[in-house]
């Protein structure tokens, strides 16, 4: 992964196929700011003990999703002393300069405690506003001089696959990996290294054609037509979409007697995320990272 060189606290991604994930797993106690993009004030602030143990020591909140207090045009902060509690609602229609800028000024409260980020849950955000809004939240967060570490929950889902390689490139540690995608990466590895080197290097690339192919049984030529700028050839672009398809993340149409065709109609995209991530934390590994499932 590529990981900006500016930046004062490091990020994790925590990943889940079957909802939103815990961001707050084994953050109990401290400051935190608390980000949320999905989750309402209420039901965030009346979960901490069952996630965390309980609840920070201190914490700011910033709301950006439902708006559960009526934010208005020009949103106040709220501070209740006696709950160690500030919150600014801004509702899910703010704009990521206003997030951050709203950001920017709660982490500036903190003096020199350093709090913990919590971003919770970003994969929403990013399906609606893009990759490059997703990667300007990651990367802003991580800069900011008062952070100390950033933690962003993704729930892996097909609106979000496609935002989720610009948002692995930033981020230091990947937990919640599937470990059937990684026993999948495993056999693939051990059965045909010279397409699962192909098939790690260039995945992105494939889900880029997968998902900007107009045809339903394509040959590999007509995957890396639909590409701008490849990195690929469409030979290494066939070999990696052949490794996808062991990996499960899309089939072959068997109806052809001339060059393979691959079956888009069979493709998963949160299959193509969750291997996505497993090729992430395997990359990690590999560089003396720590695998975490």
């Amino acid at each position: 992964m590529t990981v900006p060189t500016t930046r004062e606290g490091d990020v994790t991604l925590r990943v889940d196929a079957t909802g939103s994930p815990s961001v707050r797993d084994g953050q109990a106690g401290g400051s935190v700011v608390s980000v949320l993009f999905e989750t309402g004030l209420e039901a965030w602030r009346r979960t901490w003990p069952e996630r965390a143990g309980e609840p920070p020591g201190r914490e700011a909140v910033v709301v950006a999703s439902d708006v559960t207090r009526g934010a208005a045009a020009s949103a106040t902060t709220r501070v209740l002393p006696q709950r160690r509690l500030a919150y600014t609602v801004l509702g899910a229609d703010a704009d990521v300069d206003r997030i951050l800028e709203t950001t920017a000024d709660t982490l500036g409260e903190f003096d020199r405690s350093r709090p913990r980020v919590l971003l919770d849950d970003l994969a929403p955000f990013a399906a609606a506003r893009g990759a490059a809004e997703a990667v300007d939240v990651v990367d802003a967060v991580a800069a900011d001089a008062g952070v100390d570490s950033v933690t962003v929950g993704w729930s892996l889902t097909a609106d979000s696959a496609s935002a989720l390689p610009a948002v692995l490139d930033r981020v230091d540690a990947v937990e919640g990996v599937d470990p059937d995608a990684v026993a999948a990466i495993g056999r693939l590895q051990r059965e045909d290294p010279t397409t699962f080197g192909y098939t790690r290097r260039y995945w992105t690339e494939a889900q880029r054609g997968i998902e900007s192919c107009s045809r339903n049984y394509p040959q590999s030529k007509q995957v890396h037509a639909a590409l701008s700028g490849p990195e690929t050839t469409p030979r290494t672009l066939g070999a990696t979409l052949s490794g996808l398809v062991s990996l499960g993340v899309l089939d072959t149409w068997t109806e052809t007697v001339g060059s393979t065709r691959y079956d888009l109609t069979a493709y998963d995209p949160v299959r193509m995320a969750a291997v996505g991530v497993a090729f992430a934390a395997v990359s990690d590994d590999e560089a003396g990272g720590v695998l975490e499932e």
